[in-house]
């Protein structure tokens, strides 16, 4: 999703997203099917589209951070000035492994990220025939079978097994980044505006993708940030948002009500509906397993800050209810191709599928989530980053094998400016530096 989308992308990718909530666009679409129409034409038919009358719709999918919070299921305080949740003995050592962990199974996941290529039969099939299902370790590409598969060209030879040699640049870990600079500069308290701001300022433009490019071309035109999201956006509700979410839960540990409103007011700038409560979600996840016993009492506990009746809600009931009377990995996963057939694969509600069915079927073990994660598909290096952090923020260092995270040197590569070749550790430290002194919210 790296090139500048066109005007019939923009028409298709908004024609799935109003049909999927619950708008009349079968003339539209049958339209859109026409190959002789130029891009007046195809501008001409994108308002129409985004004018199209809503029908019936049973989700309920608010906007506003105080119609979001009403649907959700959480009673925990939100007030201005929280108390400081009490922090394990072990914090600074959970807050390394998360930072490891998010870089680790974004890594895992970089070079067999097209889901559309890679569905879930055919990492299999490629997996089995390199005598690596499940994954126990990154992904193989030996000589020979390489050749026969479409492994990602611009990063394979940087993340695959023998070759990683410290982490590969990539968005997922890139607004990790650019979200810790933004507390530091800003403090708690940023606002939506700070972080256009800052994406602008620090992020190289062709380094972002679908919504978030979207948005920032907007800002480019002086289209507000509080209006950014919506204008020729068709992205919206995709996982852009969910993979900037990590660090408004490190900075928030064991309060899960703070890190969704920071999570807000980031993900705003370029999302909607449920591309805001997948943000909102994974910062729970991140707060709620800094301080959790295990991954299942982070994982009960930020699902209260879902929407209940979201799709991004029924999507994690789903594969909830699915291992809990006893169900298989695979069923639930198969579910939801079913449900969310037609959804394009970095969508954020099929994605969130994935995440829970990991998060649920791992158990708890780093090397069984990440894996399972990325054998999921879809937006398999997005995911594998979110279930790395959270599942490494509850099982400490010790609990992460030293093959995930030796090969990556304790460096970090990216895009976000000044910040090439920053530690890991010292992203932690920074980091924690934030959560132990943090005030209001």
């Amino acid at each position: 999703m790296a090139n500048d989308a066109t005007m019939r992308d923009y028409v298709d990718s908004e024609l799935d997203q109003r049909e999927q909530t619950g708008h009349d666009v079968e003339e539209l679409r049958a339209e859109a099917r026409r190959t002789d129409l130029d891009t007046t034409a195809l501008a001409d038919l994108l308002e129409r589209i985004e004018a199209a009358p809503r029908g019936e719709f049973r989700y309920v999918e608010p906007d506003e951070l105080d119609d979001i919070l009403a649907e959700t299921d959480a009673h925990e305080t939100d007030g201005t000035t929280p108390q400081r949740a009490a922090l394990p003995e072990a914090f600074s050592d959970r807050m390394l492994a998360a930072w490891r962990g998010r870089v680790a199974g974004n890594m895992l996941g970089k070079p067999v990220e097209q889901g559309e290529y890679w569905t879930r039969a055919r990492l299999r099939e490629y997996l089995v025939a390199a005598d690596a299902y499940p994954l126990t370790d990154y992904v193989p590409a030996p000589d020979g079978l390489r050749q026969q598969y479409e492994l990602r060209p611009d990063n394979w030879d940087m993340t695959t097994r023998g070759r990683v040699d410290g982490s590969c640049r990539d968005d997922d870990v890139d607004y990790t980044v650019l979200g810790l600079h933004l507390l530091e500069k800003y403090g708690l308290d940023f606002t939506t505006e700070d972080v256009a701001e800052e994406w602008q300022l620090r992020l190289p433009y062709h380094q972002t993708y679908t919504a978030e490019r979207a948005a920032y071309r907007n800002l480019i035109e002086e289209i507000p940030p509080s209006q950014a999201a919506r204008h020729r956006n068709p992205y919206r509700e995709w996982i852009g948002a969910l993979i900037r979410a990590d660090i408004f839960g490190y900075v928030n540990p064991g309060r899960p009500d703070l890190a969704v409103r920071q999570a807000y007011r980031d993900a705003r700038l370029s999302h909607t509906g449920n591309g805001i409560y997948g943000e909102q979600w994974a910062a729970a996840l991140t707060a709620a397993a800094l301080v959790a016993d295990d991954v299942r009492e982070a994982y009960d506990r930020a699902r209260r800050y879902v929407p209940r009746q979201s799709r991004t809600a029924e999507a994690i009931d789903a594969v909830t209810a699915c291992y809990e009377r006893g169900g298989t990995w695979e069923e639930a996963l198969e579910d939801a191709d079913r449900r969310w057939h037609g959804y394009h694969w970095v969508h954020t509600v099929n994605n969130a599928a994935v995440i829970a069915a990991a998060l649920l079927w791992g158990e708890g073990d780093f090397t069984r989530s990440i894996a399972l994660t990325v054998q999921g598909g879809l937006d398999t290096d997005s995911n594998g980053a979110t279930v790395g952090s959270v599942v490494g923020a509850v099982v400490g260092t010790g609990g992460i094998p030293a093959h995930w995270t030796d090969p990556l040197r304790d460096t970090v590569r990216s895009a976000v400016f000044g910040f090439d070749g920053v530690t890991i550790s010292d992203l932690a430290r920074r980091t924690e530096s934030l959560a132990t002194a943090r005030g209001s919210s």
